[in-house]
């Protein structure tokens, strides 16, 4: 009898525990701008359920087979060979030679780092695409900003902290840093900006490879360079793989075709494919990896 009466206020006690809104213990953070509680876990979109063409060919095919082409083998415990110093070295505590200036000998050394050690963490990968275009109107009218900012948010369909992602910038203005001969002016903004990345950046490479650029009757692909340029450049160490759309080539995104009529000037965007190359031989083996998501390469 004790027992059934005991039960009986235990299930009494979790009816009137649970059947009430718990007690909240501790206060959501709130956005300084909208007011609004910022949860503790990003909203879940339906991209991140929905497996990606792309991504698996490359963390199935092309990961392994850029690793092959691109892998430079070096013995184990024997260590790189360090730079020579022809320079002199001035003593830092010298009150005489602290602040004396001493350039590197042969002008910058920037292109003739050398790449890091070839390993399975170090294979080329696409951390991210950036899309900007330059607005030339916006310098007399800001309006202007519009119609390019309609279109690239209609493009990858970016938003300010969109699905839950705080890193996520959206679409961002660009303004100018310093003045040019009167014609530009710091702070005022003369283009549109967006960065993509995870799986927005793939959807976005899938759209332009797949309904795009094969579309394009004098795209034959990105031009490369001259065999007799230099490989010790700035860009050449950078990782980085940029080419540029016309304006007549805007109509083909499918999320622009359906509603030309909407944008009242359709600019032509440059896109940058940024990936974690770097050192020497970076931008040929971001070639390499743009090439693998079936974008053509040729040479004039």
């Amino acid at each position: 009898m004790a027992t059934a009466t005991s039960s009986a206020s235990r299930i009494a006690y979790s009816l009137n525990r649970f059947g009430r809104a718990p007690r909240i213990t501790k206060h959501l953070r709130k956005d300084r701008t909208t007011h609004l509680p910022i949860p503790h876990i990003p909203f879940l979109t339906t991209r991140e359920f929905a497996p990606n063409r792309l991504k698996d060919h490359y963390h199935t095919t092309l990961a392994d087979d850029l690793m092959y082409l691109t892998y430079t083998h070096e013995p184990s415990g024997v260590e790189r060979k360090a730079t020579r110093q022809i320079r002199l070295k001035f003593d830092p505590e010298d009150p005489y030679s602290k602040f004396r200036h001493n350039p590197p000998v042969g002008g910058s050394q920037v292109g003739k780092r050398p790449a890091p050690p070839s390993t399975p963490e170090d294979t080329v990968r696409l951390e991210k695409i950036q899309i900007h275009t330059f607005i030339k109107e916006s310098l007399q009218n800001k309006s202007a900003l519009l119609s390019p900012v309609m279109m690239l948010r209609a493009l990858t369909g970016e938003t300010t902290k969109g699905g839950g992602q705080h890193a996520v910038e959206g679409i961002q203005l660009v303004k100018g840093k310093k003045a040019v001969g009167g014609w530009i002016r710091p702070g005022v903004p003369v283009g549109a900006k967006v960065d993509l990345r995870g799986q927005s950046m793939y959807d976005f490479l899938n759209t332009l490879t797949e309904f795009v650029l094969p579309r394009l009757r004098d795209f034959n692909g990105i031009v490369l360079p001259p065999k007799s340029s230099s490989s010790t450049t700035p860009s050449t160490v950078s990782g980085v793989v940029s080419f540029g759309l016309p304006p007549e080539a805007m109509v083909f995104f499918p999320q622009l075709e359906v509603n030309v009529d909407a944008y009242p000037m359709l600019p032509g965007i440059h896109i940058h494919f940024v990936t974690n190359a770097k050192g020497k031989g970076a931008q040929d083996k971001a070639r390499a990896l743009v090439s693998g998501f079936q974008v053509p390469f040729v040479r004039r």
